[in-house]
């Protein structure tokens, strides 16, 4: 398939809620193959496919050696809190402790429509909460307490990355014009 350009935080599709999928056909088993793609290539444990400019509720994750996709997710997530580090490949290079769920239950469909439930903990729980969170238009630094938020964004503005041009947005071929309704 195809490997993407990843969109850096400021990119506005980052911080737009992705629209449900309602058509399982080629275009979305193009993107989750695009997504998996991307997500060697960067490399990375996850991607979300707002992170490639696609506004639809998908994502790809690689943790442990187990690939899989979730389409249309929904998470149930324990009370019981993990911290860790958590990095981002929309804000490349940077890594900042990040509370989340220790567990995560994800419900959602595969690219074909079938109906889907992965468990995951620790590792897997963060992808989970981590790629969710992309769909929802929320980035892991929104997540952060205050003052490692301070310090996040002056890594950002510090970072070599910081400024760069903006990617260059093409039109979906697709009637939906990829916001899959």
């Amino acid at each position: 398939m195809a490997v993407h350009d990843i969109r850096l935080i400021g990119d506005p599709v980052l911080r737009t809620p992705a629209a449900e999928v309602t058509d399982f056909d080629r275009e979305l088993r193009t993107l989750v193959a695009d997504l998996v793609d991307t997500m060697h290539d960067a490399p990375g444990v996850g991607l979300a496919a707002p992170q490639i400019g696609v506004g639809l509720r998908v994502f790809t994750y690689y943790v442990d050696g187990v690939l899989g996709h979730v389409v249309n997710p929904n998470l149930d997530l324990s009370e019981e809190l993990q911290d860790g580090e958590e990095g981002c490949l929309s804000i490349p290079g940077l890594q900042f402790e990040t509370p989340r769920a220790r567990r995560a239950v994800a419900t959602g469909q595969d690219m074909r429509g079938e109906p889907v439930r992965i468990e995951g903990t620790e590792l897997l729980a963060r992808c989970f909460q981590h790629e969710t969170d992309h769909l929802n238009g929320v980035l892991f630094v929104d997540r952060l307490d205050r003052e490692t938020r301070k310090q996040a964004i002056k890594a950002m503005r510090d970072a070599e990355w910081a400024g760069a041009p903006g990617p260059v947005v093409k039109a979906s071929p697709h009637p939906t014009r990829g916001r899959g309704q």
